[in-house]
């Protein structure tokens, strides 16, 4: 026994090298599960729900198996990917790109909190740099949706292989990458001031001269603030206009509503996907009060000013409340004002931002940074816009369903046009009405003509007798200096 643990205590112990790569190897492995585990938890919610219905449909298509395929087919679909129905009346194949916003919220919600979780400290594990764990993840992730891609292959709704390729892993690089940035710090230009850490507002001057003092309240963070909050009111206003289009056409609603379906759980199927489609409805609604308005079918447009090319619809109570009725009715009229508000709402944050303290004019900016941060807001409202366009249509199938839902350039363009026009006029006013009863700045002093230290060599930059700028060593600087300061 002696032996024994006499070659026990000589046996050499792990070296802190290997130490450190067991370490960062479970801490790849923990990334890993972590995006098996976000994929899981989003197969199994729609599992659940999809299998719900089939258990309690009365007349079920197909068996477990089939419920199975479309429960992958809605999973890749949430994630943008295009599917494709090979069961058509004429053989053809048809696309199904339509992509409820709201499924979509499901995997981009579980991404970011996962990725977010997985980069939070905890004592006793080792910790990637945030970009690798974030790599790892979303390896994990895509690991699945590989798998369920090619399940998804044999059912008689599938996924397009190649959209599928490109769509998917942007998602999940896109979700991925927000629940890191929002682990690794948010950066301050995007916080409320009164969540600011300290060091960010004790690194500020203090005081500021007269040419920069639009740099107070950074431009970057008015225009961003701006930016979003008028995506926001529109979006806002669009869900209040599909609202008031639902009621105004409540019986055609529901008169689609309970024709699509004669059992309970169908119709609370098709509630269901009613539900998932209205942030859908939201953007069309705020691309209607746009101008540029949504297209219901290839060639279609329906606009304030009215409808061209309306196709036959399928029943589904979202399109029964599609507004039909042409310029100067009360919807019109409504539907102007969600631009406008948006507008408004984007000039009263670009000229709070200008003026952050009322009364205050040294933390103020002039009233030409006040048009560039507001024109600036309007160019980031029209490409959030644009982007959310994008992703609320899509083709329902072939010929009059290949098209659905607004043109993104034209929703981003008008978004622009709008906000830029109506925000920089309310943008001027609130600065001025917050600036009012200022004292005016005083007039900078005159430029001293004494040395400033020289950044290196020793050397100090000097006015000269003709006022040009002179480079001399600090000696003689120094001497000049304390004759001027004695004969003074």
């Amino acid at each position: 026994m002696a032996a024994v643990s006499q070659l026990t205590d000589l046996a050499p112990s792990l070296s802190p090298r290997r130490r450190a790569q067991g370490a960062r190897a479970a801490a790849v492995v923990a990334a890993l599960a972590g995006g098996f585990l976000a994929a899981g938890l989003g197969l199994g919610f729609l599992a659940v729900l999809v299998l719900l219905l089939w258990i309690t449909s009365p007349y079920p298509d197909s068996g477990p198996g089939g419920a199975l395929h479309v429960v992958a087919d809605l999973w890749l679909l949430a994630h943008g990917a295009d599917l494709v129905r090979t069961e058509t009346r004429t053989g053809v194949p048809a696309p199904v790109g339509l992509t409820p916003l709201l499924l979509t919220a499901l995997p981009v919600f579980l991404l970011h909190r996962t990725a977010r979780d997985a980069l939070t400290p905890q004592d006793g594990r080792a910790r990637l740099a945030p970009l690798v764990t974030g790599a790892w993840l979303a390896c994990g992730y895509l690991a699945v949706a590989a798998a369920v891609t090619g399940y998804a292959l044999a059912g008689p709704l599938y996924a397009a292989p190649l959209r599928t390729a490109v769509v998917v892993p942007l998602t999940v690089a896109a979700a991925t990458a927000a629940g890191v940035w929002s682990a690794a710090g948010t950066p301050v230009v995007l916080l409320p001031r009164r969540r600011r850490p300290a060091a960010a507002s004790a690194a500020a001057p203090v005081a500021a001269p007269a040419d920069a003092r639009a740099g107070a309240a950074p431009r970057a963070e008015g225009a961003a603030r701006a930016a979003a909050a008028g995506v926001v009111a529109l979006l806002g206003g669009g869900a209040l206009l599909c609202a008031v289009a639902l009621v105004m056409h409540a019986a055609a609603a529901q008169e689609h509503f309970l024709s699509l379906s004669a059992t309970v759980s169908g119709r609370f199927g098709v509630f269901l996907l009613a539900v998932a489609l209205l942030p859908n409805a939201a953007v069309w609604a705020a691309a209607y009060g746009l101008g540029p308005g949504f297209a219901v079918g290839a060639g279609s447009a329906v606009t304030p000013l009215g409808a061209a090319d309306y196709p036959v619809q399928p029943v589904f109570p979202l399109l029964a409340a599609v507004p039909g009725e042409g310029p100067g009715g009360p919807l019109t009229w409504a539907a102007a004002a969600v631009p406008v508000a948006a507008g408004i709402v984007v000039g009263c944050f670009a000229g709070r931002a200008a003026a952050p303290l009322p009364g205050e004019r040294e933390q103020s900016w002039r009233w030409w940074p006040t048009v560039g941060v507001t024109a600036l807001a309007a160019l980031g409202c029209g490409a959030g816009t644009a982007a959310l366009a994008w992703l609320a249509g899509g083709p329902l199938g072939t010929e009059t369903l290949a098209d659905f839902g607004p043109v993104w350039w034209r929703a981003g363009g008008a978004a622009v046009a709008w906000t830029a026009v109506v925000g920089v006029p309310v943008a001027l006013a609130v600065r001025a009405v917050r600036l009012r009863g200022a004292e005016p700045l005083p007039a900078p002093p005159p430029a001293a003509r004494r040395a400033t230290v020289a950044p290196s060599r020793g050397r100090r930059w000097r006015w000269g007798r003709q006022g040009w700028p002179l480079w001399e060593p600090r000696s003689r600087l120094a001497e000049e200096w304390e004759e001027d300061q004695g004969g003074g």
